[in-house]
């Protein structure tokens, strides 16, 4: 029997969707009140769904029973300064203890979703790849810190006899995002955002990550780590490829760095003043001017795996939005 964490979400209902292609049955763990996608309605009979708490033992303990493969993907996804110690939480705490179960169960095999985020960075004009560590903490966000440290819960198993491997995905899109996540920078673009900044970095369609974890649980590949890359790209070029999509004037201009500095401190103002939360903030106006590009090298190698060109993963999100 496999079972997939954090199965509501984005990647976690494409991971489902394209296992009950050929599985009958899978137990899926959601909390209490997330609604099941669409896309996965129509398997009713097939999904064995399980209201759970990563973070109560017991509630998973359960779940464990007659399990062999396990696909982690619940995580907390946010760059809000006030959520870090609950994506610490969530995304190490959570997966220490995924991992202790993984352990105790004798499960079979672990396929891990950690993030480019807990990747090191690369010297000038160089791709990063699974070989480049971090250095430090202090230089980093919580959301990147509450990856790494989850990604060392799964290494720390690794070493006490768990077969496990580790996905790191690039920016994951793809036409199910809708608007929010990784699919509001397409919705800028289409509700004519007119800046680009001037940084860059890869991206991947889900689909490409749900079938490469995969073909990484069916294979004897055991103990390592792979980045999920199809394409490098700046936002420049980015929103270019875009707004023409949608029929829309190309962005021209820059949102330089200081501008972005005055924007974050004026909504972290504006947020502490109205009580609320969201918008830009020090994290992504920094991430917005950070050029970093990925190898997809050892992945490709080992699967003669051939990417969804970024150029159709964008026709198709920007269909999607056109018609939302």
């Amino acid at each position: 029997m496999i079972l997939v964490t954090g199965a509501t979400g984005f990647l976690g209902a494409e991971l489902v969707f394209q296992l009950l292609q050929k599985e009958k049955s899978i137990k899926c763990l959601k909390r209490a009140h997330s609604k099941i996608p669409e896309k996965l309605k129509a398997f009713a009979q097939n999904i064995a769904w399980i209201n759970a708490d990563i973070l109560d033992l017991s509630d998973l303990t359960d779940a464990f029973t007659g399990v062999s493969q396990v696909y982690h993907c619940a995580a907390l996804v946010s760059f809000e300064t006030d959520l870090k110690d609950k994506m610490l939480a969530v995304n190490a705490d959570g997966t220490a203890n995924v991992v202790n179960l993984c352990i105790e169960n004798n499960i079979e095999k672990l396929i891990h979703v950690s993030s480019i985020a807990a990747l090191g960075e690369a010297k000038e004009n160089e791709l990063i790849d699974e070989k480049v560590f971090w250095e430090g903490f202090e230089t980093h966000d919580g959301y990147a810190v509450s990856k790494y440290r989850g990604e060392m819960e799964v290494w720390r198993g690794i070493n006490e006899g768990l077969n496990a491997v580790i996905v790191n995905p690039s920016v994951i899109i793809g036409e199910d995002a809708g608007k929010e996540g990784s699919g509001a920078i397409f919705e800028n673009i289409r509700t004519g955002f007119k800046y680009y900044t001037k940084g860059g970095t890869g991206f991947v369609d889900v689909k490409d990550v749900a079938k490469i974890m995969i073909l990484l649980m069916e294979s004897q590949v055991v103990n390592e780590r792979f980045i999920l890359n199809a394409e490098n790209i700046s936002y420049k070029d980015l929103f270019a490829k875009t707004a023409k999509e949608f029929g829309l004037p190309i962005p021209k201009k820059e949102a330089k760095p200081w501008m972005l500095s005055m924007a974050w401190r004026f909504t972290a103002f504006k947020n502490y003043i109205l009580g609320e939360k969201g918008g830009l903030n020090k994290a992504t106006a920094e991430n917005a001017t950070r050029q970093s590009a990925y190898s997809n090298d050892k992945i490709k190698s080992l699967l003669n795996y051939k990417f969804i060109p970024l150029s159709d993963s964008i026709t198709k999100i920007a269909n999607s939005l056109k018609t939302a």
